[in-house]
């Protein structure tokens, strides 16, 4: 039952040790950081409280890490930035993983990052066709159309070459708009009759990822900021960990009742409302 508290920081350092908290939609957009966002980040470390960035990034956590940085907010305000790109190279970089080091890696993203593939070792290649695995870490649907991301797809979906996505966003925010994200070119791949392994929130493996590398135990009252419900709030519900879900990002301006409309779609529903991660 959608039936949050609303909140504010303050009040959430009272209940909850260790934050982890979403980039975009949270601490920023696709321009710069939002309003008291770079304060809010401080003064959350300047209470003793550990904060960890938790990114359905492509791009590793290091780069993420560095470009916060360069945004504004301060190095120490955050422990360390973990991104779905950690946790897929981690998770294909295992032995009896099924990926060759000679395969052929055809990569969907955004600026031409093939992140992935170089950290692998894989051999990149600019079309669908003859590759051995499919990569998407990321979409420029505001300028190539579904129609076109569907047709670069195809040859791999027919010829049945397994796809990671490593941004399971399917929406994102462009110049203030709501655009196409990874998740919902990898739902095309599907359409298409693909096989996606999904790797990212809502997705399990990111929160144990994430709770394995900083040492962080459940017992130490854990909780979840984010700005999609289908995504933050869906996976901090299925790790089990506390849930707080903000008025900005991709679901700024919606009333309570389409919010409520949204949980009950995707059966998640976050425990506290916070109107902007600002103190």
């Amino acid at each position: 039952m959608f039936n949050p508290t609303k909140t504010d920081l303050a009040a959430l350092t009272r209940t909850y040790d260790v934050f982890l908290i979403d980039q975009f939609g949270v601490l920023r957009d696709d321009i710069g950081p939002y309003e008291g966002a770079v304060k809010a980040l401080s003064w959350l470390a300047s209470q003793g409280k550990r904060a960890i960035v938790l990114s359905n990034s492509g791009r590793s956590g290091d780069y993420n890490s560095e470009r916060l940085v360069r945004l504004g907010f301060a190095a120490e305000s955050f422990e360390r930035f973990v991104t779905s790109g950690d946790v897929a190279f981690d998770l294909l970089s295992k032995q009896g993983s099924g990926v060759s080091k000679s395969a052929r890696c055809f990569t969907i993203s955004s600026g031409g990052d093939t992140d992935l593939a170089d950290r692998l070792g894989l051999a990149s290649t600019g079309a669908a066709r003859g590759a051995d695995i499919v990569i998407i870490s990321g979409s420029e649907a505001e300028r190539i159309s579904m129609d076109e991301y569907r047709k670069m797809l195809l040859p791999a979906a027919v010829n049945g070459i397994p796809c990671f996505c490593t941004n399971p966003d399917i929406h994102k925010l462009h110049q203030g708009r709501i655009a196409p994200g990874a998740g919902s070119i990898a739902k095309l791949y599907e359409e298409l009759g693909g096989s996606v392994r999904w790797v990212g929130k809502p997705f399990p493996e990111i929160y144990e990822y994430a709770l394995k590398v900083a040492a962080i135990d459940k017992q130490n009252r854990v909780v979840c900021i984010g700005d999609s419900i289908e995504h933050d709030i869906l996976g901090a519900n299925t790790a089990g960990l506390g849930s707080v879900l903000v008025g900005t990002g991709i679901l700024a301006g919606q009333s309570e009742d389409e919010l409520a409309k949204i949980a009950e779609r995707s059966s998640a529903y976050p425990d506290f409302l916070l109107a902007r991660f600002s103190l």
